[in-house]
């Protein structure tokens, strides 16, 4: 998957990322159309090009049972909203502001979890930087 460029997905795309993140194991392309919650339901085949083509982007992985292939995720929905996060960070002059109208957005609990995180991620820094002196 380029890690550079991650765009946001389609309509269709995100209504099947969404069935095969809430999965508990892989699934045939007919098990992603049965539960997707989309009017008109889209057509076997038409579900079937999109999955191999979030294959192809490297967000799906698949397996071959039998004559069919099963579609799982190769990364979280976490992992997907960071990486657009990350992308949209990447397209602005200033991303100092942008991520300061960011924080500036965000509720009590958001900055508590945000500030609980940034505590974490610095003492794994600060063991890194001893560690390798």
């Amino acid at each position: 998957m380029e890690a550079d460029i991650v765009q946001r997905f389609g309509a269709l795309e995100a209504a099947i990322m969404e069935v095969v993140w809430d999965a508990e194991h892989p699934l045939l392309v007919r098990e992603v159309l049965n539960q997707l919650d989309r009017e008109p339901v889209p057509a076997f085949t038409t579900v079937q090009t999109v999955m191999n083509i979030l294959h192809g982007k490297g967000w799906l992985d698949r397996g071959l049972e039998g004559r069919a292939y099963r579609y799982w995720a190769t990364a979280t929905r976490e992992d997907y909203i960071a990486r657009l996060m990350h992308h949209a960070l990447d397209e602005t002059q200033d991303r100092g502001a942008a991520l300061a109208r960011f924080v500036d957005s965000m509720d009590p609990g958001e900055i508590a979890e945000l500030t609980d995180r940034l505590a974490g991620a610095r003492i794994r820094e600060d063991e890194r930087e001893g560690g390798a002196a």
